[in-house]
């Protein structure tokens, strides 16, 4: 049935209330404590909602309750819905960060932290002393997961997203550049780096992403001129990057910004890579429901702001 014959008036808005927290809590019992109803009544909501949209929507997997496809395709329409609802509502206040008590969830890599970590600290302990910072790893095959489960409400991530959707926002902060970082004493290297060096030479791949096999830029640009590299290590931590460089016949591309910083503090050799690789963009991202909150708007802009000003910009 198309929406234009859908009769609210024939429908108990509420159950979309409970359908939220269904699909959240993925738990009857946890569902119906989250919204102050019985397990019994929280039971029988979801069967009306199974009937209404003609779904299981939870069904019993090996380890508990599981979403259905059509389940999980709802994450973010019904909480898009429901925070236009609450927005609608709710009496706008704006945001006085010099007043404010709050606290906000970032998911970053731990290189952005350590590039913005510090500027961002400083500014809120001058001008918002009330706002506390909680950052968290991303995986960036998961972060937008992570954003429509409200395990954080703002991330920073690197390359393009293809599998957004229209209750997932982004803004471009910036485009990273790649460099190759080595110790000239460990390599016998000097910079510009040769593509022979380069081949022979072992790599240390950074990536944020799980799972065996995993690839890097740098090895599909190699695969496309016939080549391969050898990887020694691959590690999703960029901050333990430099120690390892510092000390072991090896090199490593990274991005620039933070690769510069690294080399001006462990005294490395930075070159450019001898081979033509894209430019990344890094993208500030958060679900659509928070859009229109001042709060988060005004944590959207001063992250943007910091991100401009990075050295390099």
């Amino acid at each position: 049935m198309s929406i234009d014959g859908v009769d609210l008036s024939r429908v108990d808005l509420n159950l979309l209330v409970h359908l939220e927290a269904l699909l959240s809590e993925r738990s009857v019992t946890r569902a119906a404590a989250r919204v102050g109803l019985s397990q019994s009544a929280m039971s029988h909501n979801l069967a009306r909602l199974r009937t209404l949209l003609d779904d299981d929507l939870l069904t019993r997997g090996p380890e508990g309750m599981r979403l259905t496809p059509r389940a999980m395709a709802l994450v973010g329409p019904v909480d898009t819905a429901l925070a236009e609802v609450r927005n609608i509502l709710a009496r706008e206040e704006p945001f006085d960060p010099g007043t404010a008590e709050r606290t906000f969830r970032l998911g970053l890599p731990d290189s952005m932290e350590m590039l913005i970590g510090p500027a961002l600290l400083t500014h809120l302990r001058a001008h918002a002393p009330g706002v506390r910072l909680r950052f968290y790893n991303i995986d960036s095959a998961e972060v937008l997961e992570d954003l429509d489960a409200d395990r954080m409400e703002l991330a920073v991530g690197f390359g393009d997203f293809p599998q957004g959707r229209t209750h997932h926002k982004w803004r471009l902060l910036c485009s990273e550049s790649y460099v190759c970082m080595f110790s000239a004493a460990q390599t016998g290297l000097t910079a510009p780096l040769t593509l022979e060096d380069y081949i022979r030479v072992p790599h240390i791949l950074t990536s944020l992403r799980h799972g065996e096999g995993v690839r890097g830029v740098v090895d599909d640009a190699l695969e496309a001129l016939g080549l391969k590299r050898t990887v020694v290590l691959t590690t999703p931590r960029f901050l333990g990057v430099p120690s390892l460089v510092a000390e072991a016949p090896v090199l490593v591309t990274m991005h620039a910004r933070i690769a510069r910083l690294f080399a001006d503090r462990y005294r490395l050799d930075l070159s450019p890579p001898p081979i033509e690789i894209d430019d990344v963009a890094v993208s500030l991202l958060w679900h659509a429901s928070r859009t229109h909150d001042p709060g988060h708007t005004w944590m959207r802009q001063l992250v943007t702001r910091l991100v401009g000003e990075l050295r390099g910009d």
